[in-house]
């Protein structure tokens, strides 16, 4: 095999790699938008703060972590590799870095500031019922935003890997 045929097995095992991170990334957020914050909504202000805080304080691991940052750092490695290649995936991973892109501008925009806040209150949690208000609508809305671009970078990643065959 050339060195042509490593760089493409490479090139596959990235975005193999990429999607996959995508994927795990995409359905948490699919997870919350769909199950969580759901879920959680139904208890009152000062329940659904605790459960929150909890939840968010568990989310950051070394696991979630090298998921949520290995996702755009793998594409980013699989559109350099396919670029180098001359593979008709370039413009599918493009797109899935935009879109991975956007999904982390949200994340540390909207989403870090308010878990943030939410930390700081905890456990007192005074005035509940105001710091839920401010938190809840916006972090919702803004989740179905990411979770929306998350998939949408899937969708892309999965485009490229079949037009790169």
């Amino acid at each position: 095999m050339g060195s042509n045929g490593h760089m493409t097995m490479l090139g596959t095992a990235v975005l193999v790699g990429s999607i996959l991170a995508t994927a795990m990334a995409s359905g948490l957020l699919y997870s919350f938008a769909h199950s969580v914050m759901p879920g959680l909504g139904t208890l009152d202000d000062r329940e659904f703060l605790t459960a929150f805080q909890r939840i968010d304080a568990a989310i950051y691991n070394p696991w979630m972590m090298s998921t949520f940052v290995g996702s755009p750092v793998l594409t980013v490695a699989a559109l350099v590799l396919y670029l180098l290649d001359g593979n008709g995936a370039v413009g599918w991973l493009a797109v899935a870095l935009v879109l991975t892109i956007a999904t982390v501008i949200i994340t540390g925009a909207v989403h870090l500031p308010l878990n943030a806040a939410t930390q700081d209150a905890a456990p007192e949690f005074l005035d509940a019922g105001r710091l839920r208000s401010r938190f809840e609508t916006r972090w919702v809305r803004w989740n179905v935003v990411r979770t929306v671009t998350s998939i949408g970078s899937l969708a892309a990643l999965c485009g490229a890997l079949l037009a790169g065959r």
